[in-house]
């Protein structure tokens, strides 16, 4: 097989508790703010959607972004946004060979309600990640109470990225 017909998937998850009552920090979802909504924990912007994402880019290519090299952009250099990273992640990808060709998210949170803010997440991922709209699936479920997410307690997401080299 020639070395550009490779394709690969990897898997990312990330989940946030929502921060206190009467908190400022907004909501943050692959890059969009969401209006009238508590804002995640963490101390960066605490995007569940970007954080997954990078950790399937991280999957790809090997080098974990979230951690070490995060925590130094966070907290010795002050980028809170979740793009930087993302784009780190992207710059390791690059340099192996690999781009990326669909990336598929799946958000658990009882709130708030996403279906109205779906398409607006989905420009933003398919900007970041230089794809077409239509290659970026996007869906939000409440699991049914399941969970601590389910319960309204914070947010999960879990991607899947494919790539070929």
């Amino acid at each position: 097989m020639a070395e550009n017909n490779i394709s690969i998937s990897a898997i990312g998850q990330d989940s946030h508790r929502f921060e206190p009552d009467g908190s400022q920090k907004p909501l943050v979802l692959g890059g969009v703010v969401i209006p009238n909504a508590p804002g995640l924990a963490g101390n960066s912007d605490a995007d569940v959607v970007l954080h997954a994402v990078t950790n399937a880019v991280s999957g790809v290519s090997g080098v974990n972004i979230l951690g070490t090299i995060s925590d130094d952009l966070c907290l010795n250099q002050g980028i809170t946004d979740s793009r930087v990273y993302l784009g780190k992640a992207l710059e390791t990808l690059e340099a192996d060979g690999w781009k990326l060709t669909h990336v598929s998210v799946s958000i658990e949170a009882k709130r708030p309600h996403l279906s109205s803010h779906i398409p607006a997440i989905k420009r933003s991922i398919a900007s970041i990640l230089s794809l077409p709209e239509k290659s970026v699936g996007l869906t939000a479920t409440t699991g049914e109470g399941l969970t601590d997410f389910g319960r309204g307690e914070g947010m999960q997401a879990f991607v899947i990225v494919s790539a070929v080299r």
